[in-house]
């Protein structure tokens, strides 16, 4: 990855968007009104910031993008219906005071965005680059949550020279989660091409996830965090984002070097998936950084904060697409020096840690343990705290909508929360890829730690 200009930081305008038309989308046909309880894994994200994703297309020359964008319009019709809870808004259950639904009446709709980009610095190359690109920039290609509680909103841009296609997609995650809401893509996308074998639709029952003997909704709703406790990093003008690589070799590199470390250490080895491998290395070299940039408290701990899907745990599991909330913290806990610490040793701590921490979420779900996740969360992000969005489960790199798969995909609101966005690697080779956004002087030593790694690594093999 080169260190280009933009790691200087610019404080040029983000580019004007021509707004073509925003259309409001309705489930076709329409069910019945319905409401849906929030569960005491929805009302966790009660007052998140909205996730923000954006999809990244090239298009062949001959491309007929009005053609594509009115299929897109067209076929979304169908997503919607599938998923129609997503096109009403979520309120306050009439009545009460602290119980929350999701209500769709019919009429309800999704917004649906087209635009037009024609500024240089939206061209699909300087886009879809791992190089560091100012937030500010890719920002204007997702669509902000219409207000009155409105749960998704979507956005199709036509690039600079028509050739390349941005779609953004923002939702509130007390709707569901990132299971549920990139399901919602892949029957979309599904839709749009006619396939002969879509995904099959989501499990829309909330009564599924109703008993709730811990009381564990009120605990939730009592303790929810803020909208701006949820950003543990506030957004800043220069804020730049970077994407970050681990081929299938690396990450087989990483693996080797913690079972060997083990090994010397008498340890038994900590079960190393190729998750546990990247944000292992992303969160070491996160902490290298800090330390090259105002040292290292040794005696202090640091934390890593990531989600663990939990449907094929509870008791009666959930099916895969359920279509809701069920997931919950992973807490890594590590001391600051030993993940900062060059060679074997930082590599180990972090992987270990992290792979603990699965295991703790694991063993928790239905434990008394679960009362104290946001005791937890606060205390982790007071403490410094790497948090994580996203998962290579979601297959993002496989939504083609008739034109292609994307050139790249990033999460764009980990800008705002200071969470690494960990997917599959869009070459299909295995690897990994991570997300990561810093401000300028952050990203500089970021680039260099994780170059440093990836090249200790290397000569180690």
């Amino acid at each position: 990855m080169a260190m280009g200009p933009a790691l200087a930081g610019s404080s040029s305008a983000p580019p004007r968007l021509r707004v073509h038309d925003t259309a409001l989308v309705p489930p076709s046909p329409s069910p019945p009104e319905t409401s849906l309880p929030l569960t005491f894994f929805d009302i966790f994200w009660l007052h998140s910031p909205p996730v923000e994703r954006l999809f990244l297309y090239r298009l062949a020359p001959d491309a007929d993008v009005a053609a594509i964008v009115s299929n897109l319009k067209d076929s979304l019709h169908q997503a919607v219906r599938a998923f129609y809870p997503l096109a009403g808004r979520l309120r306050l259950t009439p009545g009460t005071s602290g119980r929350y639904e999701l209500h769709y009446r019919p009429g309800d709709a999704v917004t649906f965005t087209v635009a037009e980009c024609d500024a240089d610095d939206a061209d699909i190359d300087g886009l879809a680059c791992d190089d560091p690109r100012e937030v500010a920039k890719i920002a204007a290609l997702v669509p902000p949550l219409p207000e009155g509680g409105r749960l998704l909103a979507l956005q199709a841009t036509v690039l600079s020279a028509r050739r390349g296609l941005a779609i953004g997609v923002t939702g509130h995650h007390a709707s569901c989660d990132g299971s549920g809401s990139t399901h919602f893509l892949h029957i979309w996308a599904a839709a749009c091409i006619g396939a002969e074998a879509p995904p099959p639709p989501p499990v829309i029952d909330r009564t599924l996830l109703l008993a709730d003997p811990r009381g564990l909704y009120d605990i939730f709703f009592q303790g929810a965090p803020s909208t701006d406790e949820m950003e543990f990093v506030k957004m800043s003008a220069d804020k730049l984002l970077a994407t970050f690589t681990l081929s299938k070799d690396d990450l087989q590199r990483v693996k080797d070097i913690v079972a060997d470390e083990a090994m010397r250490r008498g340890a038994a080895p900590p079960r190393c998936s190729s998750l546990v491998a990247t944000l292992g290395f992303a969160w070491s070299r996160y902490l290298q950084g800090a330390r090259e940039s105002c040292g290292s408290d040794e005696g202090a701990v640091t934390n890593i904060l990531f989600p663990v899907d939990h449907r094929s745990r509870m008791k009666p599991p959930l099916p895969e697409k359920y279509l809701g909330n069920c997931v919950g913290p992973a807490f890594g806990v590590a001391p600051k020096g030993e993940l900062a610490a060059a060679g074997a040793g930082g590599l180990f701590s972090a992987c270990a840690a992290v792979a603990a921490a699965i295991d703790e979420a694991v063993r928790d779900i239905g434990t008394p343990s679960m009362d104290a996740w946001l005791d937890r969360v606060r205390e982790a992000s007071a403490k410094g705290v790497l948090s994580v969005a996203g998962s290579p489960r979601f297959r993002v790199y496989e939504l083609d909508f008739g034109f292609g798969r994307p050139a790249k995909v990033d999460i764009v609101s980990v800008a705002r929360t200071g969470a690494v966005a960990p997917a599959e690697s869009r070459s299909g080779t295995g690897g990994m890829e991570v997300g990561v956004s810093l401000q300028p002087a952050g990203m500089e030593r970021y680039l260099k730690c994780f170059a440093d790694g990836i090249a200790w690594l290397r000569q180690r093999s």
